[in-house]
């Protein structure tokens, strides 16, 4: 077997050297790769304004919303004498309401965005099915379903352009 000798002074200094040069490139990269996302994000803040938030933020912020539009009507039809207790009596409602809403927002943001995707995935599938329909009603689609097969086309008597209509 043969033994290793521990590396000299110089070699040992120069191998710290080179882990400290790619040190200093990787965290220049990162340093540069920081800044330029930081700056992407300023750009897209000032051209499209803040990013939404989750659905839970916005919907405390509807809920919010709501609230403030609540608070602040003065409806006429509950006359001059009725109006201030009326008022009293509907920023009430409006604060029960949010001390309601709000805990169940903070406790369970994730449901919220849960509730969101499954919203669009449902919406996604809507307009599947809606652009589907209308293709086979607009004869814009090049297959033939099955479905518009109906026993006239096995019987072969096609007298025309025309469809014929069973009024039984």
């Amino acid at each position: 077997m043969s033994e290793e000798l521990p590396p000299s002074d110089a070699a040992r200094d120069e191998a710290a050297d080179e882990v400290r040069a790619t040190d200093a490139d990787a965290d220049a990269w990162a340093t540069a790769c920081a800044e330029d996302l930081e700056a992407e994000k300023a750009r897209r803040r000032a051209e499209y304004g803040p990013p939404p938030g989750s659905a839970a933020e916005e919907l405390k912020k509807l809920v919010d919303a709501v609230a403030d539009k609540l608070s602040g009507i003065q409806s006429p039809l509950f006359g001059a004498v009725a109006g201030p207790a009326a008022e009293q009596v509907v920023r009430q409602v409006v604060q029960q309401a949010k001390a309601a809403v709000e805990p169940v927002i903070e406790r369970n943001p994730d449901v919220f965005d849960h509730l969101a995707a499954a919203g669009n995935e449902l919406l996604a599938a809507y307009r599947s099915a809606v652009e589907a329909q209308e293709r086979r009603w607009t004869g814009r689609d090049d297959r033939i379903d099955p479905r518009d097969l109906d026993e006239r086309h096995d019987r072969g008597d096609d007298a025309g352009p025309g469809e014929r209509i069973d009024l039984d």
